[in-house]
């Protein structure tokens, strides 16, 4: 199916023919359509498969109207969990509506918030905006929703995750009830899906993607290792296998910066991102990432955030992130759009209950390399797919244990409630 039979605008198709669309990926063939019809939607789809094109397009279209913008108003608000995804997003909206007369702009803390407060007293019909600079924005009455049309939460699993919670609470409360609400995830966690059900109540929701899954393009494979020779490891492939490109990821900031003196001290030039780094500083080192002036990037993974690199060769796990969710998440970051991409991962002894984690949620055994030169001394076990850590087998025993019991109360009622009935996330209803 082409864009043209989705239900968009001759200018919009002129823009994604120009850079390089030519058939709309499945969460726009799914999304596009219920967003024109002014539907809510609460859409789950990996990073990687277009699913900033799948909101963006559709509200242009809904906003390629007859409008005299009005100061301090927007008429569309997309929230993102980060400035770098704000970034991103922004410049999509302004690529796609080069043909339009839509304005935009991305606003985030970091930075001299005066720019951004004289960009909005014309107002403005795109507003892109983190959760913190926003709110900041709200009490100074430098933005006024009366006008909205068309709210976006991008991203919203990390937004949960970050802590944004009461933050966008605090936002929607001022926010007129009149609108369409759009929830995009990478995942579909409990929080999150506490979070979507507070939409109203005949919101669509898609899936394109299993969770469990990740993009078939992307080879993924490991390397068991000990950990104080981790930085010897990475060295070695890079100058043994002549890499030309790395975004490697890494749990803590100041390990980040460690590591690109290690690999510095070999002759690998490399730059580290984190959240202690000037606003200025990430944009700059980023601009030169994807521009290849720099070859290998050293992130924790809250940084790597709004990363979009369309032909990034290779992701590395240099830690082994705790949850599957964000290994799906890190190695989407390679591959795109059907490209093919390189996910190696690092794996120790102790990462070995998150490994059988991972590869239980993507159903496979991630295939395993041993590299010459580098004996492991601390062996890591052979991968359980259906492993169930030793405290939560407890768990399920004693709840087994419980039901096989009598219950003195048996057949009297009660209303008292459980901590089961407390949602793990104090939400908003966000759409009536």
């Amino acid at each position: 199916m082409p864009f043209s039979k989705l239900g968009l605008s001759d200018p919009i198709l002129k823009a994604v023919t120009e850079i390089g669309y030519s058939t709309p990926t499945p969460i726009q063939k799914e999304a596009i359509p219920v967003i024109l019809q002014g539907k809510d939607l609460v859409a789950a789809a990996q990073t990687g498969t277009g699913k900033t094109a799948s909101f963006v397009l559709p509200i242009l279209e809904k906003l390629n109207t007859e409008y005299t913008r009005r100061g301090k108003r927007i008429r569309a608000l997309i929230i993102t969990p980060t400035r770098e995804l704000a970034e991103q997003v922004e410049a999509n909206v302004a690529q796609y509506a080069q043909y339009l007369d839509i304005t935009s702009m991305a606003m985030y803390g970091g930075v001299d918030s005066d720019p951004q407060k004289k960009r909005l007293i014309d107002g403005v019909d795109i507003l892109v905006a983190t959760p913190g600079r926003l709110l900041e924005m709200i009490y100074q009455r430098a933005v006024h929703f009366d006008a909205l049309e068309v709210l976006v939460l991008d991203e919203a699993d990390r937004m949960l995750n970050m802590g944004f919670i009461d933050d966008i609470n605090k936002i929607i409360d001022r926010l007129p009830d009149e609108r369409q609400s759009l929830l995009f995830s990478a995942t579909l966690t409990d929080d999150v899906r506490f979070l979507a059900k507070t939409v109203k109540e005949d919101a669509l929701e898609i899936a394109i993607s299993p969770k469990s899954t990740a993009a078939p393009s992307i080879d993924q494979w490991l390397i068991t290792v000990d950990k104080d020779t981790k930085s010897a490891l990475l060295s070695h492939l890079i100058l043994d296998q002549q890499w030309d490109q790395a975004l490697i990821f890494i749990e803590k900031k100041h390990g980040a910066a460690k590591l690109v003196s290690q690999l510095g001290k070999r002759g690998i030039k490399a730059e580290a991102i984190h959240g202690d780094r000037s606003q200025a500083m990430r944009a700059q080192i980023l601009d030169d990432f994807k521009s290849g002036d720099i070859k290998f990037l050293v992130a924790t993974g809250v940084a790597a955030r709004g990363i979009d690199i369309g032909a990034l060769t290779r992701v590395v796990n240099y830690d082994l992130p705790f949850k599957p969710e964000e290994y799906i998440h890190r190695i989407g970051r390679t591959g795109r759009a059907g490209a093919s991409g390189e996910a190696i991962s690092f794996v120790a002894m102790g990462d070995f209950k998150n490994l059988c984690a991972i590869e239980s949620r993507l159903g496979h055994i991630i295939r395993r390399k041993e590299i010459e030169g580098f004996p492991v001394r601390k062996t890591v076990p052979i991968s359980i797919l259906n492993y169930v850590p030793k405290n939560k087998k407890q768990n399920q025993n004693k709840s087994k244990n419980a039901a096989k019991k009598p219950n003195k109360h048996s057949g009297k009622k009660t209303n008292k409630p459980t901590d089961n009935d407390v949602p793990s996330v104090n939400a908003h209803i966000w759409g009536k």
